[in-house]
């Protein structure tokens, strides 16, 4: 049964973790590892964590589904950390701090921040856990034919019982090992199938043709209620019940309905939706949703994931367990290469998965296109096996990111909002974990990747301008910080869940409240200096910034 591919990589993530019990004993080992971490170990663990559902199996999902702009994420996602070299990583690993909102409260002595940021880790905490457990329910759904509510629980209990055992210690050891795994899981299968694929495919791959006719009988797996219309009259089969005749208009295939289409009938049209290899799916922009402005829509995206980067709170700690600035600024040049190595493999499946299981975007099933490659190419046992690899895989890559925001979350909740010992520190992940698996249960249709970059959006407008301004500006208030923070985050989070409620017709409109981070984080930013420049910066702002951006690598000037 290839859903057990995933066992090994649990017991893995639990005997590794168990490593981190007997470094146990102040809250700077639960929360930063005693800062100890060399910055090769640091950078495989930091990329292990970053790499997400979203990574995984996300970015070929969008190509299937919005064309080959969808390759702008991972640049997007690359280049967040070459801004987080240049402005961050080193000046947060000097202030000493444990957590964002600890930096907050340092830089800025006031509380009441502290409290705000610790609220901001957990809006973005949720939006990045949930979109992880859906994404296990969905791949072992998909592979192992299990109920949904077994991946969600699964991932939940093992990540949430690794932190309580070992704290960062044993999030670092298990990133690491699984940033290593996930490559060459990746890897592996992404150059079997492009050997077994054959060049005819490989040619159309690179070469696409609009998908208008199923070429042979296709059943479409509907995960939501989706409306599309038919160009010709077609017969077929729902749910292995009788021939269906339908006549050429709209209709509506409830979610969770197989429809099966014969050969050669007409594809249907979905409006909003890019047809794999028409001209618009293979116009290097992102168009999400067809507002009919992809370079706007491209910009955005930039902005959110690049900028987001910067603010991801569950990233921003592991600068923490660097011993000094230099060695968190080592670790983020090493990230770097280690992103752009895996970020080399998601084109080839999501190109091939556009060739080969085109249908997959009629479905709104394409985050499961990875899995689904291999069985498509050989029904035998090679695609059994590389499923099963590509299956480990990806519930490595949901435990991994998981444990990082986890840990970020239980740290929000158990030293910055509510202050406690070791021993509740240890048990808030149970709880935090808890409320992330009921959260996930009801989302089996949930599009992971829209959910994941919604919170690279919410970093980008409320965390990227209060570490930028806090870390470069001597001026930063702590009144500037607090009301800049509460209008990024209504900006991008509150506006994002408008428009859901809103449901505008595609448009600019739409477009600037499904993907905010253009005008919301130069609004975040404005803000904070307009309020700040009314005001006076805290006393101590002088020395905090001389702590920020002084070498401690320094050797000390001689007494005179």
């Amino acid at each position: 049964m290839i859903a057990l591919a995933v066992v090994p990589v649990v017991l893995a993530t639990l005997l590794i973790g168990a490593r981190g019990v007997a470094a146990m004993r102040t809250t700077s080992d639960f929360l930063v590892a005693s800062r100890r971490i060399s910055p090769a170990f640091n950078a495989a663990a930091v990329s292990g964590e970053y790499l997400s559902a979203a990574s995984f199996l996300g970015i070929a999902g969008l190509v299937v589904k919005g064309g080959v702009g969808a390759l702008w994420y991972p640049v997007g996602f690359t280049a967040g950390y070459l801004l987080m070299l240049t402005l961050v990583a080193a000046p947060m690993r000097r202030t000493g701090a444990l957590t964002v909102p600890d930096f907050a409260e340092a830089r800025l002595a006031s509380p009441v921040l502290r409290k705000l940021c610790a609220l901001v880790v957990l809006v973005i905490g949720y939006l990045y856990l949930v979109p992880q457990f859906t994404a296990a329910g969905q791949v072992l759904t998909l592979v192992g034919g299990v109920p949904y509510w077994v991946g969600v629980v699964v991932a939940g209990v093992v990540v949430s019982v690794t932190l309580a055992l070992g704290g960062m210690r044993a999030a670092t050891y298990v990133q690491a090992f699984q940033f290593a795994l996930k490559l060459v899981l990746f890897a592996v299968p992404a150059l079997w199938l492009l050997l077994a694929v054959g060049p005819e495919v490989r040619h159309q791959a690179v070469h696409p043709v609009e998908f208008t006719r199923f070429t042979a009988p296709t059943a479409v797996d509907f995960t939501l209620d989706t409306r599309f219309e038919l160009t010709e009259p077609v017969t077929v089969r729902i749910d292995g019940g009788g021939a269906v005749p339908l006549e050429p208009g709209p209709h509506t295939a409830e979610g969770g309905a197989r429809w099966e289409f014969p050969a050669g009938a007409a594809v249907p049209r979905i409006d909003g939706a890019a047809v794999p290899g028409s001209a618009t799916w293979q116009r290097p922009l992102l168009d999400a949703g067809s507002a009919g402005h992809p370079l706007l829509g491209t910009w955005s995206v930039l902005m959110a994931t690049a900028l987001g980067t910067m603010g991801l709170p569950h990233v921003l700690v592991r600068f923490h367990t660097s011993p000094d600035g230099r060695a968190a600024r080592r670790t983020a040049a090493i990230t770097v290469a280690l992103l752009g190595a895996f970020y080399l493999f998601p084109a080839v499946y999501g190109l091939l998965g556009a060739v080969l299981l085109p249908q997959l975007y009629l479905s709104g099933a394409t985050d499961t296109v990875v899995v689904a490659l291999p069985l498509r190419v050989d029904p035998g046992w090679p695609g059994d096996l590389f499923t099963a690899l590509l299956t480990a895989g990806a519930f490595a890559a949901f435990l991994a990111t998981s444990l990082g925001m986890l840990l970020a979350v239980s740290g929000a909740v158990s030293h910055d909002l509510v202050p406690a010992g070791l021993r509740r520190l240890r048990l808030t992940p149970l709880a935090a974990a808890a409320v992330a698996v009921l959260l996930a249960l009801p989302g089996a249709r949930l599009d992971v990747g829209a959910l994941v970059t919604s919170a690279f959006a919410v970093a980008a407008s409320t965390f990227c301008p209060l570490l930028v301004l806090g870390i470069w500006w001597r001026r930063l208030t702590a009144r500037g910080a607090l009301v800049g923070m509460v209008v990024g985050l209504v900006s991008s989070a509150g506006v994002m869940a408008a428009g859901l409620v809103a449901g505008l017709e595609p448009g600019i409109p739409a477009l600037l409240l499904a993907q905010p981070a253009l005008w919301s984080v130069p609004l975040a930013f404005v803000t904070m200096i307009a309020v700040s420049l009314r005001g006076n910066p805290p006393s101590g702002a002088a020395s905090a910034m001389l702590r920020l951006h002084l070498d401690e690598s320094a050797p000390a000037a001689p007494r005179p």
